[in-house]
């Protein structure tokens, strides 16, 4: 497997973020749309923190199936974004090597990492996406065998 592979070649580049100003039974709802587990969090274009589903179900007490979204709503218009969301995030750039950013993933246990070219959030990298990577550089070396 090759090291100086960057990692804007695995990333995902088509993100769906969060406004600050959104509330959390819109993240609910683009969770579920997207079949997704991360949102970036912008206020005015800048990445300002970043919200997981696992923030989301940490207050809600439990996942809640559809019968129960009067509850789910309940519980999400008593919290802001702002106030669940990660802050100070530790993002990557797009030149990084896919090595360095699986690194911190590891060491960090992080599930998901914002890609950056400079101050614009261009991307971001997930453990999902890695794998992915993983799994194609496994089955390329079996086909040589």
């Amino acid at each position: 497997m090759e090291s100086s592979i960057l990692v804007s070649s695995i990333m995902t580049s088509s993100i769906v973020t969060l406004n600050i100003t959104d509330s959390l039974t819109t993240a609910d709802t683009l969770f579920k749309k997207h079949k997704i587990r991360h949102l970036p969090v912008v206020e005015n274009g800048k990445l300002v923190g970043m919200l997981s589903l696992t923030d989301l179900t940490r207050i809600s007490l439990a996942e809640l199936n559809d019968d129960d979204s009067i509850v789910g709503m309940t519980l999400y218009n008593m919290f802001t974004l702002e106030q669940v969301m990660t802050k100070n995030l530790i993002t990557v750039e797009v030149e990084d090597t896919i090595e360095s950013v699986a690194k911190i993933l590891a060491e960090k246990d992080f599930r998901a990492l914002p890609v950056m070219a400079g101050k614009v959030l261009v991307g971001i990298l997930t453990t999902t996406d890695l794998i992915k990577y993983l799994l194609k550089q496994y089955e390329r070396n079996a086909m040589k065998k």
